[in-house]
């Protein structure tokens, strides 16, 4: 069995009841070491690409995923989507490429930044550690996903109220590991515990306190489920 084979069969049979539900640097990496093996035994080809949605025939493709790609299905923001993906290929590119969602951001690319935070099954998760062929069959809510009907999510209009942001950059990032803590009733509601909860997103323009108060106020509607 050669390394493209090894590999296929390490991903193929991913068992999620295995691996814990957060991702890591040391696992993220060496899962990523691996898949550099097969890929770099493989022809050239595009990481990712897009393969319709079941929701939507016309879009879909009889042809099969190309040689090194494996198809997975994920629902993004309500909608199914399908992607032929290379198997190093991490989620955030997959997103970001595949499925031209740019809302969420490349920033550090090793974890500790939080620009690329996004929800997988309800928990917030740092896209750029995970491996897209590790989520097939997930449910995935990415910034572009809080608005709903024309309507702005409470938590974005906290953001654009509170002054929550300058430059941007970091924004969705805030906004998705911000929802995730409101909706976790393990976090306690101080200002100090939404700091403490919040410490993964780096905000470079330094709208800490701004982003504290957005999250404050946003509160009473996304408990209230109203969110």
């Amino acid at each position: 069995m050669d390394d493209r084979e090894r590999l296929e069969a390490e991903v193929s049979y991913y068992d999620p009841t295995r691996h814990p539900t957060s991702p890591s640097r040391r696992r993220f990496l060496k899962t990523a070491g691996a898949s550099g093996l097969a890929v770099a035994a493989a022809p050239a080809l595009s990481s990712v690409s897009y393969a319709g949605s079941p929701d939507d025939p016309d879009t879909q493709t009889d042809a099969p995923p190309a040689e090194g790609k494996r198809r997975i299905t994920l629902t993004v923001n309500g909608r199914r989507q399908q992607l032929d993906v290379a198997p190093n290929v991490i989620l955030l590119d997959a997103l970001r490429h595949g499925l031209q969602l740019t809302g969420t951001k490349k920033g550090c690319d090793h974890g500790q930044c939080g620009a690329c935070t996004i929800l997988v099954n309800g928990t917030s998760i740092n896209s750029c550690l995970s491996l897209a062929v590790t989520h097939d069959g997930d449910e995935i809510t990415t910034v572009e996903g809080l608005e709903k009907d024309g309507q702005q999510h409470p938590l974005q209009q906290a953001f654009l109220e509170h002054d929550a942001y300058q430059c941007g950059y970091c924004t969705a990032g805030q906004m998705m590991s911000a929802l995730a803590i409101l909706k976790d009733d393990d976090i306690g509601t101080s200002d100090a515990d939404v700091r403490e909860a919040m410490s993964g997103n780096i905000c470079r323009c330094g709208a800490y306190k701004n982003i504290v108060a957005a999250i404050q106020s946003a509160r009473g509607s996304i408990q209230g489920g109203k969110a």
